[in-house]
């Protein structure tokens, strides 16, 4: 048995037991963490392929293709060379930059050899890849500060003692006009305008620079110039890549293989990427337990998919755990919190997981809100005459536009919780209310549901208006 079905066996005899339990659970984080590190050379070429394309989109021109590849250059005693270019735009990394990374290491801990391409050349261009304008180039220092942060929050998922660093710029600084024709005369323009972003941005009148047509082929050099046997990218780079197929060709030598990466969607639900531009992002910055309550937060269609991105679960094990959710004999309340639980795991360790798991149920096991300490506050008296959406920027920083509160409500996940002598009512607040000011949307709420304490009702003790797992507690509600 290789050493990951070792560790398979173990986790999947875990994978059955109850995972409500804070040991069962423990034990298994404890396994997969361990796996992050797990050295997988004694897989052969076929299940490398496999534990590869396990985890892509898609593998050009195959799985099968890519398992010949590796049987191929295993006999040269080699591995393959693995591409990965980075254009270093920002400093602040979330959980979606990630996903290539995760897979990178497998291919490192296989025994092959990958390539880091920084972009110092094509980040002043640009990648204009799913964009509606022109992004402004970065200079120098801007490069070498976000490439600096980027390793650094990166590291926990690869290994950067590991890999050969490459900049662009050692051959793209010194290509020649001569030389740089030569390629662009044998590359279809209709090739390059075939892009569905260019497309809609020629169709509205947008600009269209020549750099950002000449960014893809900048990038294929890249893969000639380090002999690239597979590139590895999202699927929005699918033409990026492409195009590094037929530079090589250009060049004479062997078109690399392609491995795109899923685009993840962010913790709000609402089918965007995850972006911190979006407010949907957890960054690799945050605290164990921001990280385990942002995860918590998610709907439960996304535990899957969140668990084939930032685990080394295998296919089997979460087709078990699924399973187990059907037959009903695993709560998905309970699964979710074993995905919180891996994803601090990686970025903090295992007892901070189970640190962070233990807060979490400790804060939303009480019978009162009220118990929770250090709440943000709003005052109606000053709040009430802004909008729920703009309160919920201002005092739970949730989100920056009155459209994410609306797609919020619309999902059930805007609500005013009430407080009383009887108990704990929760009164959901509708997308159009979303936009209306706090005070009248709350005062129709508590007399809508008879809680304003007039003709026999019940007077409320404690109000609370909840986005998703973000709470403030509202003061001032009597007067209304």
């Amino acid at each position: 048995m290789t050493r990951l079905g070792e560790s398979v066996a173990r986790a999947s005899e875990l994978l059955t037991q109850d995972l409500s339990s804070d040991t069962t659970v423990e034990r298994l984080l404890a396994v997969t963490a361990a796996r992050r590190y797990l050295d997988l050379t004694d897989l052969s070429a076929k299940e490398q392929a496999a534990l590869i394309a396990g985890r892509t989109v898609d593998v050009v021109p195959s799985p099968e293709k890519l398992a010949e590849q590796i049987d191929a250059v295993q006999a040269k005693g080699r591995g393959l060379v693995v591409k990965l270019g980075i254009d270093p735009t920002a400093a602040d990394v979330h959980l979606g930059h990630t996903v290539p990374m995760i897979i990178l290491s497998r291919f490192q801990r296989m025994g092959h050899d990958v390539t880091l391409i920084i972009g110092d050349i094509t980040a002043k261009i640009g990648d204009p890849s799913g964009r509606s304008a022109e992004r402004p180039p970065l200079t120098d220092q801007d490069i070498a500060e976000n490439l600096a942060g980027y390793r650094d929050q990166v590291k926990p998922f690869f290994d950067f003692e590991r890999v050969n660093f490459r900049r662009n710029s050692e051959w793209l600084a010194g290509i020649t006009l001569p030389q740089l024709i030569g390629i662009l005369s044998q590359v279809p323009a209709s090739q390059l305008l075939q892009r569905d972003d260019f497309r809609t941005r020629l169709a509205a009148g947008s600009g269209l620079t020549m750099s950002e047509l000449i960014y893809p082929v900048a990038m294929a050099i890249d893969s000639a110039e380090i002999d690239s046997d597979i590139e590895l990218g999202g699927v929005d780079q699918l033409l990026n890549m492409q195009m590094g197929r037929k530079v090589m060709e250009i060049y004479g030598k062997k078109p690399q293989m392609i491995a795109t990466v899923p685009l993840i969607e962010g913790t709000d639900g609402t089918g965007a990427k995850m972006s911190k531009s979006k407010g949907n992002a957890v960054a690799l910055s945050s605290t164990p337990d921001d990280v385990f309550g942002k995860i918590m937060s998610i709907p439960d269609r996304l535990m899957v998919p969140y668990l084939r991105a930032w685990t080394e679960w295998t296919d089997a094990e979460i087709e078990s755990a699924v399973a187990r959710l059907e037959e009903r004999s695993l709560h998905p309340m309970d699964l979710k919190k074993v995905l919180a639980g891996e994803v601090v795991a990686v970025l903090h360790g295992v007892p901070a997981a189970m640190a962070a798991r233990a807060g979490f149920v400790a804060q939303f096991s009480r019978k009162s809100f009220a118990d929770v300490d250090s709440l943000p506050v709003a005052d109606v008296a000053e709040h009430g005459a802004e909008t729920i959406a703009t309160v919920l920027t201002k005092v739970l920083e949730f989100t920056p536009s009155a459209s994410a509160a609306r797609r919020l409500a619309k999902q059930n996940g805007l609500k005013l919780v009430v407080e009383a002598a009887s108990g704990q009512r929760t009164v959901l607040v509708a997308e159009a209310d979303a936009v209306r000011p706090l005070a009248e949307v709350l005062g129709e709420a508590l007399a809508g549901a008879g809680l304003t304490g007039a003709d026999g009702g019940v007077r409320p003790t404690s109000v609370f208006l909840k986005a998703g797992r973000k709470l403030a507690q509202l003061q001032g509600f009597q007067q209304l």
